[in-house]
């Protein structure tokens, strides 16, 4: 007896250290034994509370009337299974005839209070299932990204969701993508973090950097093209254009349109192309599209005129060249000029970080998902990297890019730089690599073999 008056403080305090100092340990030893018990205790007065039960049916009705015995209960969801992850609980429910999976989705803020867990996110997994995903800790204070998590395929894990679920750009997925957010937001982490993925892969970078290639420019191992001028930056536009009508004409000869090929070797885009012809897709990083879309005088908008023209161009077009647009600003909207609302209507996936106003989260959701500008206004000034994801389906969640510093970031680039391919017509803008100088040693002299 004694020993366990000893043991029961022992563990109280532990686990209260664990809460603090390691939630994601607190979890897997005691928090998700008291969350589970907690939800299948208070289930059925939850969902009754929360105005998701349905009366009971006609015929359980007439039966108690002739067996004289009391009115049925409301009748809640049938729980199919309850699972427990390293995060949270996963929740399976069987709707009853009547309900709506909506319903769900608009109450999960008061199904997060009532089951005491920190986020409850619903999706529907087919007709008549849904998946009640909770979050017992807050998943997103210190980003932990899980060990193995391969990208693959130009799908590159960048950020994890607040469901503790990866959240992967998918360049084949969703082609092009606009990531906009203010000053400090993250989105220049969010930016070197998807570059630091893609360098392992079979691609080929681009990019355009105005603030004189300041952030691209220490990854320039890995980057086919860079420009770090709005000059330089039509000039590449418009070779980019060019290698994409060049894509197009080998497509056109290798579609393979016979009689005696089945559909399925039929292609249309570079993907469905031999191994041996198919080109290196091409992922094109803007990373403040309103240096390009800025003019003082009539010389600076026929440029720009030029820059957004080829954009739009590459945006429409290029998806089946295996070209990719992401591109970044602070602003995106039509205050930049004609054609930038042209462009922002093709590019599907949305990222926002936190803004200054609510104007800024309108441009990114405003046409996607009320509640998804709602929670970009809302992110914390102190949570750099927290943003807003979302695409045109109007799906979105909170999700959290990992803080990867310059140097990881520049040192992936260097190991992978001999993946840089090279492609012709963006030959002339080819970045050179930058040379570390190491401060306050003297540097060796060239040899004459080396200086040859």
């Amino acid at each position: 007896m004694n020993a366990l008056w000893v043991t029961l403080p022992v563990v109280l305090v532990a686990a209260l250290l664990l809460r603090r100092l390691g939630p994601t340990w607190y979890w897997l030893t005691f928090g998700v034994t008291f969350a589970a018990v907690r939800v299948l205790v208070r289930y059925r007065s939850v969902m009754d509370a929360c105005g998701l039960t349905v009366p009971p049916s006609r015929w359980r009705l007439a039966l108690a009337r002739v067996a004289n015995r009391p009115v049925p209960e409301a009748r809640s969801p049938r729980i199919l299974w309850l699972r427990p992850t390293a995060t949270g609980l996963v929740l399976r429910l069987k709707l009853r005839p009547g309900q709506d999976a909506f319903d769900f989705s608009a109450s999960s803020d008061r199904l997060r209070h009532s089951f005491s867990l920190h986020n409850v996110v619903s999706r529907e997994i087919r007709s008549g299932v849904v998946e009640l995903r909770m979050t017992g800790y807050d998943v997103l204070r210190r980003v932990r990204m899980p060990a193995a998590v391969p990208g693959e395929g130009l799908r590159v894990p960048v950020a994890l969701r607040e469901d503790g679920e990866v959240h992967y750009r998918d360049y084949r997925q969703v082609p092009h993508a606009l990531n906009v957010g203010a000053t400090q937001s993250g989105k220049s982490v969010y930016q070197r973090t998807l570059v630091a993925g893609l360098a392992p892969q079979n691609a080929a970078l681009v990019g355009i950097d105005c603030k004189s290639g300041v952030e691209l420019a220490p990854l320039a191992a890995r980057f086919t093209a860079l420009a770090d001028n709005p000059d330089a930056a039509a000039d590449l536009l418009a070779a980019l254009v060019a290698y994409m009508g060049r894509v197009y004409e080998l497509i056109r000869t290798e579609q393979r349109i016979s009689v005696a090929l089945p559909d399925a070797e039929i292609t249309a885009d570079i993907w469905d192309l031999p191994a041996h012809l198919r080109p290196v897709p091409v992922v094109l990083l803007v990373d403040e599209v309103a240096e390009l879309a800025l003019a003082a005088n009539k010389a600076e908008e026929a440029r720009r005129d030029q820059i957004v023209t080829h954009l739009v161009r590459l945006s429409q077009l290029g998806r089946a060249a295996g070209i990719y647009l992401e591109i970044c600003g602070q602003r995106f909207g039509s205050e930049l000029g004609k054609g930038i609302t042209m462009l922002r209507a093709q590019l599907t996936g949305r990222t926002a970080h936190r803004v200054n106003d609510e104007t800024s989260a309108n441009m990114a959701f405003g046409d996607i998902s009320p509640d998804a500008v709602l929670a970009a206004v809302q992110i914390d000034k102190d949570r750099p990297g927290t943003a807003v994801a979302g695409d045109s389906s109007g799906g979105w969640s909170r999700i959290r890019a990992p803080h990867t510093t310059l140097r990881k970031a520049v040192d992936t680039c260097n190991a992978h730089a001999h993946r840089t391919p090279s492609i012709p017509e963006l030959e002339p803008f080819r970045p050179a690599v930058p040379v570390r100088v190491l401060i306050g040693k003297v540097q060796p002299k060239p040899t004459a073999a080396s200086a040859f």
